[in-house]
């Protein structure tokens, strides 16, 4: 095709404005010079408090080996300058919450949280122990949760020695109970979270080697538990079956009854993982009961999942003369950033670019977190996932990637300074 010169010029100068734009965008701020290197220069002292962490075994029920790391935790803030107490948690083991504080200069008020719990039993150093391994540092807990503790740390002495006071209140909450539900710390960190109008929760993110790059993370999964039980009649499961009601059996239809009700539910997931029933081998199961995993990512959704499953049971049995009933449970609440949060996160974003990094918005994840008791009000802007690279957590050798210390130092003592200007 055949196009007159002057519209050829016009293309022309068109690509070349087009161009001329696309590399002004491409242009990102430079690092701010001091703070990057204050970053580099922590990472000896991150990678040491990471091992001294590891070291002690801090299990949700192993109240000595959380009590220790209360004391590791509280005396690294108060270096920092914070003025710390302890609370027992309400609830489980009844562990110490550490909680430290500074009141600073400026209008914002921030907090910082995470776990010094592990989900591991006392012991597990002795068959997965700390050991460096090139770019990965293995050990129990070193991502899952004690990775972001000591981001958090080492970023609050940071700013501390750079004598960054622009926030009204700087709160830190390091709870010693979340991966059993933070049933003892959960409603402390809502009031808390609250009376701030920011939280930075400090989960890790995952992996170079399991996901393309790091990640914040901007929603994940309420959790509750769905019990059915079913009660039956005892007999002698040789010389009367017949006069018993197998609660065993009625208990199995009632789980292939109800396994895909949530699917037509939008917002909640549910998963029946534990059955059990009780009674000698030789008599026909009088009890039996079945325990559901249930995840929400919309308010309300586990409501509508009751009531279905309600309808469900009410529908009809198998075994006559059988009683089943079923009993939804809520713990940790949903976290949904909203645009505030989203509007975080990309301001995360922009400073990661600052150093040639990339960070993804990642929307949701079944997992939950205790970014849903501070997010639960709507109150303050939360956004979660500031903790170290790692993968493994849950599982076997659980390890960190050395290489995103001193991004992620970056990242959040950036973040702050850009938090105190709002």
């Amino acid at each position: 095709m055949n196009l007159p010169s002057s519209f050829l010029a016009l293309r022309s100068v068109s690509l070349a404005c087009s161009l001329a734009l696309g590399a002004a965008a491409a242009v990102h701020a430079a690092p701010d010079a001091k703070l990057l290197a204050a970053a580099e220069k922590a990472q000896p002292a991150v990678i040491d408090n990471l091992k001294e962490m590891v070291l002690i075994e801090s299990g949700s029920l192993n109240v000595d080996g959380l009590l220790k790391m209360a004391d590791v935790v509280e005396a690294r803030l108060k270096a920092a300058g914070f003025k710390t107490e302890r609370r027992k948690a309400t609830a489980g083991a009844g562990a110490d919450i550490v909680i430290g504080t500074l009141k600073g200069t400026g209008k914002r008020r921030i907090m910082l949280q995470g776990h010094m719990d592990t989900v591991y039993a006392a012991g597990i150093l002795n068959s997965q122990p700390y050991k460096v391994d090139g770019n990965r540092i293995y050990g129990p807990g070193i991502a899952d949760d004690k990775g972001g503790l000591a981001v958090m740390m080492a970023s609050l002495k940071i700013l501390a020695d750079a004598g960054w006071r622009d926030y009204d209140t700087l709160t830190v909450l390091m709870n010693p109970d979340e991966e059993v539900g933070s049933v003892g710390s959960g409603e402390l960190i809502a009031t808390m979270a609250d009376q701030h109008d920011t939280v930075l929760s400090f989960e890790p993110t995952a992996a170079k080697s399991v996901a393309k790059g790091e990640s914040l993370l901007l929603g994940a999964a309420g959790i509750a538990q769905a019990t059915l039980d079913v009660k039956g009649r005892a007999s002698h499961a040789g010389a009367a079956p017949e006069l018993g009601r197998n609660a065993l059996y009625e208990l199995s239809y009632q789980l292939l009854q109800t396994r895909d009700v949530a699917k037509d539910i939008p917002g909640v997931a549910l998963n029946w993982t534990v059955a059990r029933a009780t009674g000698p081998i030789n008599q026909i199961t009088e009890k039996a009961q079945a325990l559901g995993d249930i995840r929400i990512t919309q308010p309300g959704a586990e409501k509508k999942l009751e009531a279905a499953l309600q309808a469900k049971l009410a529908s009809g049995k198998l075994v006559p003369d059988t009683e089943t009933t079923l009993k939804v449970e809520v713990g940790r609440p949903a976290f949904v950033a909203g645009e505030k949060g989203r509007a975080l996160g990309e301001k995360a974003q922009a400073i990661y670019k600052e150093i040639d990094r990339e960070l993804a918005l990642t929307p949701m994840t079944g997992g939950g977190t205790d970014a849903g008791y501070a997010g639960r009000s709507g109150k303050a802007t939360v956004v979660e996932s500031f903790g170290l690279a790692g993968f493994g957590y849950h599982a076997r050798d659980e390890y960190i990637e050395v290489d995103s210390i001193v991004p992620r130092l970056y990242l959040v003592t950036r973040l702050l300074t850009e938090i105190g200007k709002q």
